[in-house]
C-alpha cells in the first residue's frame, strides 16, 4: 500500500492558546487533544467561572476571572468553544488581525454565518472553523488518495448512516427547530466540498421521528456535481433494531478505483467503533491502517494546522470562515430545499 498522509505536522514552536468555554467539547476533545500535542494552554475563561476553575484545575492551567483578562494575554491562539449565539461578541472583542480557532457550527443559519464572515473581514481576524472531519486520518488519507489519482475522476460519493442515535444526552437538542443537518450531517457537505469543491445545488429532505422529540433526525440530500458526478446522503439516526445492520460510512467511486470509509464514533455512540479505510486500486480491496480515529485524532490536524498557520510555515489557513462560509452557505439552501415541495407527479387523465 503506498503512503498517504493522515496527519499534519506540527511547527518546532508552538502558539499557546486561550480557550473561551469550559464545555463537554472542551473536557473531552480540546483540552486532551492539545495535552497530547503538548500545545500550551494560557487559560480558560467562562462566565461560569467555578467550572472554568474546576476544569482548569484538572488540565494543570488557570482560570481566567473575566473575558478581559482572557483578552489581554497577547501572543495566543484564541479558542472559542461557545454556542453559536456568543461568537460574535467575542470576535468583537478579540484584537485585531488575532488567530482563532471557532466552534462550529459557524452561526445557527446562514445571516449568522454572515454577520461572523462580515466581523473577522472588519478586524482582520485569521479565524478558521472547527469542521475537523476533513483532518480525520482516514479523510486525510482518501483526501491524499485522490490528489495522487489512484482512484481516477471521482464520479461518485455515497454517504449512508442507519445508526441509533441516543439524542437524550443532549436535551437542549429537544426545542432546536434545526438539528440533524446544521448539527450533525453538517459535518459531512464540510468533507464533501473539501474533497469536489462546492455544489451548484442541493435537493433535500430533513424530518423527525415518532419516536423523538428532536426536531429533525433523518435526512436525504443530493449535490449536483453536474453531468459526471452523483453525491447523495441517507441519513437515519433512528435505525433502533440492532448493530447487525446498522452503518455509518461512505463509499467514493473514480473512474479506475474506489474507497469505502467507516465512521466508527458514531456506531454504539458514546462508545464508538473504529474507523476504517479500505482502497481498491485495481488489484482487490485493501485495508489502509490509521493512526487513530474522528474525533480526537481529527482535531490533532485541526489544531496542528492553525498551529502551522500561527507559525508563519502556511500561508493559508484552511477551512477559514471565507470557506466555512461555504459550507453555511450549503446547509441553508438543504433546508430551503427541504421546506419547498417535491416536483409533482401527474395525475392520470380522467376516463
Amino acid at each position: 500500500m503506498i503512503e498517504l498522509r493522515q496527519t499534519i505536522e506540527l511547527p518546532e514552536v508552538l502558539t499557546p492558546v486561550v480557550i473561551y468555554g469550559a464545555g463537554s467539547i472542551v473536557s473531552d476533545a480540546h483540552l486532551p487533544t492539545y495535552g497530547r500535542l503538548g500545545i500550551p494552554v494560557a487559560g480558560i475563561f467562562d462566565p461560569d467561572t467555578a467550572k472554568a476553575a474546576a476544569l482548569a484545575e484538572r488540565y494543570g492551567t488557570s482560570a481566567f476571572a473575566d473575558m478581559d483578562a482572557a483578552l489581554s494575554v497577547p501572543g495566543v491562539i484564541h479558542d472559542l468553544a461557545v454556542p453559536p449565539a456568543a461568537i460574535p461578541s467575542i470576535l468583537r472583542a478579540l484584537p485585531d488581525g488575532a488567530t482563532a480557532l471557532i466552534q462550529k457550527p459557524m452561526g445557527s443559519d446562514l445571516g449568522a454565518a454572515t454577520e461572523i464572515l462580515t466581523i473577522c473581514r472588519q478586524k482582520g481576524l485569521n479565524a478558521a472553523m472547527n469542521f475537523q472531519l476533513r483532518y480525520a486520518p482516514n479523510a486525510l488519507a482518501l483526501k491524499d488518495a485522490i490528489a495522487q489519482g489512484l482512484l481516477g475522476d471521482v464520479v461518485d460519493f455515497d454517504a449512508w448512516l442507519a445508526l441509533d442515535t441516543p439524542w437524550h444526552l443532549w436535551a437542549f437538542l429537544a426545542g432546536l427547530p434545526r438539528v440533524e443537518i446544521l448539527l450533525h450531517s453538517i459535518h459531512y457537505v464540510d468533507f464533501i466540498r473539501d474533497l469536489l469543491g462546492n455544489p451548484s445545488g442541493v435537493h433535500a429532505r430533513t424530518m423527525g421521528h415518532p419516536s423523538s422529540s428532536v426536531s429533525n433526525t433523518r435526512t436525504s440530500m443530493m449535490l449536483d456535481y453536474g453531468a459526471d458526478v452523483r453525491c447523495n446522503l441517507s441519513i437515519n439516526h433512528n435505525h433502533a433494531f440492532g448493530r447487525k445492520f446498522q452503518a455509518c460510512e461512505f463509499r467514493v467511486t473514480g473512474t479506475s478505483g474506489a474507497a469505502y470509509m467507516k465512521m466508527g464514533v458514531n456506531l454504539d455512540y458514546p462508545e464508538g467503533e473504529p474507523d476504517a479505510l479500505w482502497l481498491n486500486t485495481g488489484d482487490g480491496w485493501e485495508e489502509v491502517p490509521l493512526r487513530g480515529d474522528w474525533f480526537l485524532e481529527a482535531f490533532e490536524g485541526r489544531f496542528a494546522q492553525v498551529q502551522r498557520f500561527a507559525a508563519g510555515l502556511e500561508a493559508t489557513l484552511e477551512g477559514s470562515v471565507e470557506d466555512a462560509w461555504h459550507t453555511m452557505a450549503l446547509v441553508e439552501a438543504a433546508y430551503e430545499s427541504a421546506a419547498l415541495p417535491m416536483h409533482p407527479i401527474k395525475e392520470s387523465p380522467d376516463a
